[in-house]
C-alpha cells in the first residue's frame, strides 16, 4: 500500500463518506461520532479508565506506561487484527482519536509496525466536531431554505425526497416525528444526530446546490432535538402546503406504520414475538397521547385499535385499521396541525397535491452557487 498523508481536509472527508477508524473507546463512541466512522479502539472502557486515573494521580509517563502494560501480548494483537481487517475493507481510509494526539499516532506506529503505512486525521474527533459545527452554523445562517409541510398521513417524507435538494431529518433521526414514530432500531445519540444533519447540510450545498427543502418538524424528532438555529430558520422558511384526501392518508398511514412496521418487527424478532411486539408498538403509541385525547376519546380509539389488531391476527384483514386511523386524524392530529398553519399563513408558496408540490419545486428551485 503507497504511503498517504496524514489530512485535515475535513470536508472532502465528510463530502466523500471517506471511512473513518475511530480508535477512542467504546464509550466514547457511543457518546458520538461520524457517520462513516467505525470504532476499533485502542483501549477498551476499563483500560481507559485506569490509563485516566494514573494520569491524573502520576502524570503522562506513568499513563502511558500503565497503557503499554495493558495493551499488550495478545491483546496488543487483537487489536492490531482488528484495525488490519478495516484497513483490508478501506485501504482510502483515515484513522483517528479525540485530539489526533496520543492515541492516533500510537496506532499508527504500532499498525506500520505491522508492514502497513496508514493515514491519521490531523486534530482528531474534537477537529472534525468542530469543523461541522461551525460549518452548519454557516449553513444555517445563510442557506435558503423550503419548507414542506402538510397533515399527518399526507407522505410529506416520500414527496420530500422527490424534491430537488432534500435533506430528510426525520431519516437522520431514525424516528418519524409522532407518537407513532418510533422504528425498531434506536435512534442515533444526539450529538450523531447533530452531525449527521451537518454532514447532510454539507452535502446538499456542495454537491447539489441551491434551496434545501426539509420537512416541518417540531423541535423534537423523538428524542433527537433540531439545533435550535435551524429550528428558528425553518420557522421564517416559506411554506410548501402538501395536501391529500382522507382516503389517500388512511392508506399511507396504515401502508407506513400497520403494514410496513408489521413487517419490520416480523423480520427482526420472529413471528411470535414479532406480532406481540408490533401490537405492543401501535397500542404504546397510543397510550402516550392519552392524556390529550381526554379519557373518552383515547377508550375510543383504544377499542378501536384493540378489535383491529385481533381482526388482523386472526384473519390478516387490515381494513379494521381504518376506523380508528380516520378518526384520529379528523379528532386530534388535524385540528392540531389546522391551528399551527393558522400561524404561518403568510409563508405559504404553494398548496397543491404531491404532483403540484414537485412541479413547483422544481420550476423554481433557486440555484444559490
Amino acid at each position: 500500500m503507497a504511503s498517504r498523508p496524514d489530512t485535515d481536509d475535513y470536508l472532502n472527508l465528510f463530502l466523500n463518506d471517506i471511512p473513518l477508524m475511530d480508535v477512542r473507546a467504546p464509550v466514547e463512541f457511543a457518546k458520538g461520532s461520524f457517520p462513516c466512522a467505525e470504532n476499533a479502539p485502542l483501549m477498551n472502557d476499563e483500560e481507559r479508565h485506569r490509563v485516566g486515573i494514573c494520569y491524573k494521580e502520576k502524570g503522562q509517563d506513568e499513563a502511558i506506561k500503565l497503557g503499554h502494560q495493558l495493551v499488550s501480548g495478545d491483546i496488543k494483537a487483537q487489536r492490531i487484527e482488528a484495525w488490519n481487517r478495516f484497513i483490508a475493507r478501506h485501504p482510502e481510509g483515515f484513522l483517528f482519536c479525540f485530539r489526533g494526539g496520543l492515541r492516533s499516532r500510537l496506532t499508527q506506529q504500532w499498525i506500520k509496525d505491522a508492514g502497513i503505512d496508514y493515514p491519521l486525521v490531523k486534530g482528531g474527533y474534537k477537529a472534525l466536531r468542530r469543523f461541522l459545527i461551525d460549518s452548519l452554523d454557516q449553513l444555517i445562517a445563510n442557506g435558503d431554505y423550503r419548507i414542506l409541510s402538510g397533515r399527518t398521513g399526507t407522505g410529506k417524507t416520500r414527496v420530500l425526497l422527490d424534491l430537488p435538494n432534500p435533506v430528510d431529518l426525520e431519516g437522520l433521526a431514525n424516528h418519524r416525528g409522532s407518537s407513532f414514530g418510533r422504528q425498531v432500531t434506536p435512534q442515533p445519540s444526539q450529538i450523531d444526530f447533530e452531525n449527521r444533519v451537518a454532514v447532510a447540510m454539507l452535502k446538499a450545498h456542495h454537491l447539489t446546490g441551491g434551496s434545501i427543502y426539509l420537512e416541518d418538524e417540531s423541535r423534537l424528532i423523538g428524542r433527537c432535538a433540531l439545533p435550535e438555529s435551524l429550528r428558528a430558520r425553518m420557522a421564517e422558511s416559506p411554506l410548501m402546503i402538501l395536501e391529500q384526501p382522507m382516503e389517500e392518508r388512511v392508506a399511507i398511514i396504515r401502508a407506513d406504520y400497520v403494514e410496513a412496521m408489521l413487517q419490520d418487527y416480523l423480520s427482526r424478532d420472529g413471528e411470535e414475538a414479532g406480532w406481540l411486539n408490533f401490537r405492543d408498538y401501535l397500542l404504546s403509541a397510543l397510550d402516550r397521547i392519552r392524556r390529550r385525547l381526554g379519557g373518552e376519546r383515547y377508550q375510543q380509539l383504544r377499542d378501536l385499535m384493540t378489535q383491529a389488531l385481533d381482526q388482523q391476527q386472526a384473519t390478516g384483514a387490515l381494513d379494521g385499521h381504518h376506523a380508528w386511523i380516520e378518526s384520529l386524524l379528523n379528532d386530534y392530529y388535524d385540528p392540531m396541525y389546522d391551528y399551527q398553519l393558522s400561524q404561518k399563513q403568510g409563508r405559504i408558496l404553494v398548496r397543491g397535491n404531491p404532483e403540484t408540490i414537485r412541479d413547483y419545486a422544481r420550476n423554481h428551485h433557486k440555484f444559490l452557487k
